[in-house]
């Protein structure tokens, strides 16, 4: 049986989440190019403050998200997840970076977890079904792949925000360069390299 299941995302204009493009390559150059991380952990906190009622994720308005104060945030969020010359590689800073913005807003409650490219696909088809079902965003990480459907993917961190499966096929819906685009979950997870990524599974403690 074909299931489709999205999370609700948000727009800001007519783009899904926010952009690491919007950043000047001149004067913001480290966002501009190696962001990635920084834009997901601040899609990840207006997606928690907005439908899971988490409060001081996101200091600007909430029902009116613009490209202005997204810009903004974003330079918030980038002492964080400050883009480095390997890039932000490794899920533990991922976990450091976004874990310290957390504490220093009080989030107690929303935990996270790494979760290793080394796993076989059908633990983590499983694992993304449960975080979906959760309700949970998912923050991505690919490194290197062979496969250059996924150029766009190369070393960046972007969000899932959804899965499908379609004549025994699964699909994750890719939420980043303001857009969600639907992958082969399996031609993706098998990255043909000895190095990988990962995802970041979240939490919330009640």
């Amino acid at each position: 049986m074909d299931v489709t299941k999205e999370l609700r995302h948000f727009y800001i204009g007519e783009s899904l989440g926010g952009q690491q493009e919007w950043y000047s390559r001149v004067t913001e150059f480290g966002m501009n190019v190696g962001g990635c991380a920084a834009i997901t952990a601040c899609d990840c906190s207006i997606y928690f403050e907005k439908y899971f009622n988490m409060r001081d994720l996101y200091p600007f308005d909430l029902e009116n998200l613009t490209r202005e104060d997204y810009l903004k945030f974003g330079k918030i969020m980038e002492p964080y997840l400050y883009p480095r010359w390997s890039g932000v590689d490794r899920l533990e800073i991922f976990l450091d970076g976004y874990g310290r913005f957390l504490r220093d807003r009080n989030i107690t409650n929303l935990k996270m977890t790494p979760y290793s490219g080394d796993n076989n696909f059908t633990d983590a088809w499983q694992t993304v079904c449960a975080q979906i079902d959760a309700g949970y965003p998912v923050p991505t990480l690919t490194l290197n792949h062979q496969n250059s459907m996924f150029e766009d993917y190369f070393w960046h961190w972007y969000i899932i925000d959804g899965y499908a499966i379609h004549d025994g096929k699964f699909f994750v819906k890719a939420v980043s360069y303001g857009v969600g685009r639907w992958l082969n979950f399996a031609e993706l997870w098998d990255t043909g390299y000895q190095r990988k990524g990962g995802l970041i599974l979240f939490e919330i403690d009640k």
